[in-house]
């Protein structure tokens, strides 16, 4: 008896032993082994690497083409193969124009040469550089010289245009002035010119990211009058990559680019500026005042035009091919070397390129030291990790693209998922992707701890969106573009995460001569703390995926996802029905007039045709499908089957996101191919879900509408019925 009531006493006095928390696919035992690794992970992690290296690497000019870039990739490699990889540069030839000729005046009323130009500023050292710089220019604009009225478009999207013509404004013949914001850069001039201008200015106003927002650089962290948005233009949502070879790798450094046969390269000839340079031609502009909506931060008052504001802009470009360099290393897997678990961040910049997008590759790199290290130790994954370090990235996602074209078939038959960083900075972690991985980004981001709180990086981006601490209440994103994931989870249909902090480290100079180590470290993020998590975050991702007992995708979110971007399409269709009728009764009753030029005569819209009744059932019973497949996987156990079952039902889960590819891709631009999400064909980087049915209901496409509700129904079936077929082969 007394030894029974000792060993009470005891019981009570020491320390319960913590509860392992779940791991999606792991059992309990190897859910253990992993935080114990994970653990040995975190310690490792050295914060003075990420100062060296991005000092380093963002100390010289290093865009696609240049010689830093090449020194930069050539760094890169050399870092990996000491740290125990099998380490490649692989180089491609894509089409890169670089300016010959800038110029933008206004010849009326007054005259007035844009600077274009970003000076030094104190305190910041590589702001002084200029040999190897590039200027401020949007790479795939077209050559142009034209001479026309100009007209303040807001922020240049198709509703903006349609406000502007129930003003009684035309913008045929002229050119338009945009703000940046509202939607990605390459939509502006695209729209412009399919409403007949014939040149876009782009600017960065400071109600956006200047001194509306804080103090500008140097004394705080937002956009000089002087500093300016460089960046891509082309018509990435019908392809990216290379304009010249969509759909196959830029290998041949010898043929003959002739931009002409580009079909993304812009239209018309745009370029951006600087709100310094933009203020005296907003100025000079008459005409209707803006809509409040329209308004910016400059001090005067905003009118749309046209006139008598005159603007000459001259546009000449080298087009050239530049050698664009991807590192590629791999550490074998010990047991399944034949599934591969990709991790990718670029390493070239506009410029110096210190926030973007270096912060986020020494997170990267720092993620492979360690794991490297481990390897040392005599840990091996299960299966194969690959590092990437793109090349770029910016102007076109070149590199990353041409690697997914060339490989695709390897990849199809090896890659597990792709992790994709593209810088990071102090604040909220974000993650976006394929809905399979809500549950094992979900549990990554639990055991990640935030600098700053304390409490995880998951509780604290629920406590941000007013969201009480469960880990069921995340849902996570789904992926439009603008960074190396594109190709991975659109052309080839592989599970795809983005992930980064940001938030609260001020912002301002994207793209800019000021995206500096100084930049970098006063403002965004000065002691590396939220680089460090991005590298706990991807590197914990990494390793569950390399060592998982079984793959941890998970078919519940994604069919939670589907049935509600059906109804939600389902909603459109109705409530555009609903609008519709709407405005055709004020105009029919004259209400229209309110919104016009009152210095021209009253010319009313046309009525638009009416919605139709359009037949979404076959998509509502693809979706129930997919509800009656995600309940019948969900009763297999993989940790019970043998291991000849679960390999089996493994292989199938590892591919089953193909089966939601068009083979025809999505209407005029069949390089997309994903049926769920896409990046919206007028927002650009935005994400379209179920693109196909809301894009031609968004263009009033009636009959295409109806055909994409097919085709997209055929998808989710084929998704549905392999999930279904994998579930029945794993309970045989």
């Amino acid at each position: 008896m007394r030894k029974l009531v000792a060993a009470l006493l005891c019981s009570t006095l020491l320390p319960a032993q913590a509860p392992v928390p779940p791991i999606a696919g792991f059992t309990p035992d190897s859910a253990k082994r992993e935080l114990e690794l994970e653990s040995k992970f975190d310690q490792a992690v050295n914060r003075q690497n990420f100062q060296q290296w991005l000092k380093r690497m963002s100390a010289k000019p290093h865009h696609v083409g240049s010689p830093a870039s090449k020194a930069t990739a050539e760094f890169i490699a050399e870092q990996f193969k000491s740290w125990g990889y099998e380490t490649r540069i692989e180089t491609f030839y894509p089409l890169f124009p670089t300016p010959k000729t800038r110029l933008l005046e206004m010849v009326a009323p007054t005259r007035y040469t844009a600077k274009i130009e970003e000076p030094a500023v104190e305190g910041d050292e590589t702001s002084k550089i200029k040999d190897g710089s590039l200027p401020v220019y949007h790479a795939y604009s077209t050559d142009g010289d034209v001479t026309g009225d100009l007209v303040y478009v807001n922020y240049g999207l198709p509703d903006d245009y349609k406000r502007l013509a129930e003003m009684g404004i035309d913008v045929r013949g002229k050119i338009v002035l945009a703000r940046y914001g509202g939607s990605w850069r390459g939509i502006k001039p695209k729209v412009a010119a399919e409403n007949g201008a014939i040149g876009c200015l782009i600017y960065s106003d400071p109600r956006d990211d200047g001194y509306f927002q804080g103090d500008v650089y140097p004394q705080g962290p937002y956009r000089p009058a002087q500093g300016a948005q460089r960046g891509s233009v082309m018509d990435m949502p019908v392809y990216p990559g290379d304009p010249l070879t969509p759909g196959t790798a830029a290998t041949d450094p010898n043929r003959k680019p002739d931009p002409k046969q580009a079909s993304t390269v812009t239209k018309i000839p745009v370029m951006p500026i600087s709100y310094g340079d933009a203020e005296p031609l907003l100025r000079a502009l008459t005409g209707p005042v803006a809509p409040a909506e329209w308004r910016g931060a400059l001090p005067l008052t905003y009118h749309v035009g046209p006139g008598p504001a005159k603007v000459h802009l001259k546009l000449e470009f080298d087009w050239k091919l530049a050698p664009t360099y991807n590192v590629v290393a791999m550490l074998k897997g010990a047991t399944k070397p034949d599934q591969w678990v990709l991790r990718g961040n670029h390493h070239d910049g506009w410029n110096f390129g210190a926030h973007d997008p270096l912060s986020g590759m020494i997170a990267e790199m720092e993620e492979a030291r360690v794991i490297g290290e481990l390897a040392k130790s005599g840990w091996r994954p299960a299966r194969t990790i690959v590092f990437l370090a793109w090349d770029g990235e910016e102007p076109a996602l070149l590199g990353s693209t041409e690697w997914v074209e060339k490989h695709a078939e390897e990849l199809r038959e090896h890659a597990v998922a792709y992790i994709n960083s593209d810088g990071t900075g102090r604040g909220f972690m974000g993650i976006a992707g394929a809905s399979t991985m809500e549950l094992f980004a979900t549990q990554a981001a639990r055991d990640v701890t935030d600098p700053q709180t304390q409490v995880s990086v998951l509780d604290r981006y629920l406590a941000s969106r007013k969201v009480a601490g469960s880990e069921a209440e995340f849902r996570i994103a789904p992926l439009g573009s603008g960074s190396d994931y594109t190709a991975f989870q659109h052309h080839l249909g592989i599970p795809s995460l983005n992930i980064g902090f940001g938030g609260e480290g001020g912002g301002g100079v994207y793209h800019s001569a000021y995206d500096s180590y100084d930049h970098y470290t006063r403002f965004v993020d000065p002691d590396f703390q939220y680089v460090k998590a991005t590298a706990q975050l991807g590197g914990r991702m990494m390793l569950r995926l390399a060592n998982a007992d079984w793959l941890p995708f998970r078919a519940e979110a994604t069919s939670r996802a589907v049935r509600g971007w059906t109804n939600e399409v389902v909603r459109l269709a109705d409530d555009m029905r609903s609008s519709t009728a709407k405005r055709n009764d004020l105009i029919t009753s004259g209400a229209m007039k309110l919104a016009a030029d009152p210095r021209k005569p009253y010319v009313a819209p046309a009525p638009e045709a009416a919605v139709p009744f359009l037949n979404f059932a076959p998509l509502l019973n693809a979706t129930a499908h997919l509800e009656r497949a995600t309940v019948a996987l969900g009763k297999v156990d993989p940790g019970k089957l043998s291991e000849a079952k679960r390999k089996s039902f493994e292989d199938s889960i590892r591919v089953a996101e193909q089966r939601f590819l068009n083979p025809g891709g999505l209407p005029r631009r069949p390089w997309f191919r994903h049926v769920l999400h896409a990046p919206g064909f007028y927002t650009g980087y935005g994400v379209k879900t179920l693109p196909g049915v809301r894009e031609a209901l968004e263009q009033r496409y009636w009959q295409e509408a109806e055909t994409q509700i097919g085709l997209t129904a055929t998808a989710i079936n084929a998704y549905a019925d392999w999930l279904e077929a994998a579930a029945k082969k794993a309970t045989e």
